[in-house]
């Protein structure tokens, strides 16, 4: 039989060679992890809070000079979490004098006015309300 390069002489070595030599060592590496804990650990980077804005949003508070601060910005997604907890699907959140409404299952804003315009509005099509 004539030999493949490498000096190997079935695809058997080949296999033990370079398959199996890497799924050993991953395994090592994994061995001290239990499934559980490696599930956690997915569970909680993929739970993390990311609020996001619609393109309509965006628009609006770049219209209307609006500026989160940092602070406005973290009540803003503790009102949203605390929506989520209750079970609110649309929501009014009010931070200071800034009103948003947000879809709570796809945590996005959906439009944001400030108190000028709050004060002519009537807020429609939402299950629940904030005041963060």
């Amino acid at each position: 039989m004539n030999k493949i390069e490498n000096q190997f002489t079935s695809i058997q070595q080949v296999t033990d060679r370079y398959l199996n030599a890497n799924s050993s060592s991953a395994a090592k590496g994994t061995s001290d992890v239990s499934f559980e804990e490696i599930l956690k650990r997915k569970q909680d980077v993929s739970e993390a809070f990311e609020l996001k804005f619609s393109k309509h949003a965006a628009m609006r508070l770049e219209d209307r000079n609006i500026n989160l601060s940092r602070k406005q910005s973290e009540r803003l997604e503790a009102g949203v979490q605390k929506a989520s907890e209750k079970g609110i699907q649309e929501s009014l959140v009010m931070v200071d004098s800034l009103a948003f409404i947000v879809n709570v299952p796809n945590k996005t804003v959906v439009t944001a006015m400030d108190q000028g315009e709050t004060e002519k509005n009537v807020f429609t099509n939402i299950d629940g309300a904030v005041i963060a």
